[in-house]
């Protein structure tokens, strides 16, 4: 039967396709009880001839090493022993230029096949991305965390193809709370007493707040979501001057920031870094984590404790996923080559491998099984327990990169002295749907 979906004719892959989204229906209600038959199949048209892709991939080793090199270096060679038809040749970008040096590979027409950044959405709403259905086997495509592959849409269509993952999980400074008398907070209430007894006690930053230009945007979403609010609402419109979202920032301007409990820098001039660096200094008592700054903690002396995101009245009702992506392009007409290559990206090993390297989170529901039961990375459990409810900021949506770089440089304002969180949400959100307008 797997011959059935082995069409070498290239005039039949839009009825392939569709068949293939059928299929995938009962892919997703067996839950990835699919048999080896089905698994067995070949990407959608097999293995081409002597072709070679172009792989350009972010740099993920925070340490200025090569262990991203390494990593892709000995996958391609794996890949290639397996596929002798197929060469893949990698370009490692550092996160500071490539989704910019794609972009004008992009324009000059010389896209390459593959692309591992940041975003997806401009390239699938020109056009230029092959959607999963047409890349990958049923039983890949099937795996993704479905919160990851619901992000990877634009108009209702996978395209961006989930790489590595994080959630947010709350980060405290254990030995610090232990010295102050108190517990993780499970309520907004909860925390801000913490923090106080905290400063009472001597720490330089109770609750460290980044809402510098850095990466405000996802901080910010972290709040809005604990109280049941975000950028967008349920329709996925934009709702960023919400009831939910003033009262949330009023909440932090008054009771957090208001009462000196977020240290001597300003939020809207903190950024994620230097947080992050405080706190594996030890002078910070709590913040919002991520994965990688268990270990840099830890180096550093810090023993670090994790507990879900406190809300309003009880636990977080959601938390904050982030995802990068990879993707195909159309342009150099590899689409079977892409597929089989991507499917052997995604193999549990591969996929655990550089997630663990990472410290990040694996995005398929096999490899985070795994991960999850693996004691090597107990200090990823919290994060992990998080991803499959997890929500992402509107990535599939090309207004968003506009949105983002407007909420980074003024959201800050809304916890300052002057500031009045609903004129700064309310001048967001005109920014937002005058974006959305101009799609």
């Amino acid at each position: 039967m797997c011959s059935s979906l082995l069409l070498n004719d290239e005039q039949k892959v839009d009825e392939a396709v569709e068949r293939r989204r059928f299929l995938g229906l009962t892919a997703a209600a067996a839950a990835l009880g699919l048999t080896a038959t089905v698994a067995g199949c070949g990407t959608l048209g097999g293995d081409g001839g002597d072709v070679t892709l172009r792989l350009v991939a972010a740099d993920y080793d925070l340490t200025g090493g090569t262990t991203t090199k390494k990593y892709w270096d000995d996958l391609v060679a794996a890949f290639q022993a397996g596929h002798p038809g197929i060469k893949v040749q990698v370009q490692i970008e550092s996160w500071d230029d490539v989704d910019r040096k794609v972009a004008e590979m992009v324009k000059a027409g010389q896209a390459p096949d593959v692309a591992q950044i940041g975003a997806y959405a401009d390239y699938a709403a020109a056009g230029q991305l092959y959607s999963a259905d047409e890349l990958l086997t049923i039983p890949v495509q099937a795996n993704f965390v479905p919160a990851l592959a619901e992000a990877g849409q634009h108009e209702r269509t996978q395209y961006g193809l989930p790489f590595v993952a994080s959630t947010r999980p709350l980060f405290y400074n254990a030995d610090l709370f232990d010295k102050a008398g108190v517990e993780p907070p499970t309520t907004w209430d909860e925390l801000a007493e913490a923090a106080r007894k905290l400063k009472e006690d001597g720490v330089r930053t109770p609750f460290a707040l980044p809402l510098g230009p850095e990466e405000a945007q996802a901080e910010s979403l972290m709040w809005l979501l604990a109280a049941g609010g975000g950028w967008t609402d349920e329709s996925d419109r934009y709702a960023i001057d919400s009831e939910a979202n003033v009262e949330t920032f009023t909440w932090l301007k008054d009771e957090l920031v208001g009462q000196g409990l977020t240290g001597p820098i300003a939020p809207g001039k903190l950024n994620r870094k230097a947080a992050f660096a405080a706190f594996a200094r030890g002078e910070v008592g709590m913040l919002n984590g991520h994965p990688s700054l268990v270990q840099e903690a830890a180096k550093q002396g810090v023993k670090v404790g994790q507990a879900p995101l406190p809300g309003v009245d009880g636990p977080a009702k959601a938390t904050m996923g982030v995802a990068d992506w990879i993707m195909g392009f159309k342009q150099n007409g590899h689409r079977k080559e892409i597929g089989t290559f991507l499917d052997f990206v995604f193999s549990d090993e591969n996929v655990l491998k550089f997630a663990g390297d990472n410290d990040l989170l694996p995005v398929t529901v096999t490899a985070s099984t795994r991960m999850e039961s693996d004691a090597e990375h107990a200090g990823l459990r919290e994060f992990l327990k998080a991803l499959p409810t997890a929500q992402l900021p509107p990535v599939g949506k090309t207004s968003w990169a506009k949105v983002s770089e407007t909420i980074k440089g003024g959201i800050g304002k809304a916890v300052t002295p002057a500031g009045r969180p609903d004129d700064v949400l309310g001048t967001i959100a005109r920014t937002a749907t005058a974006a959305e307008a101009a799609e």
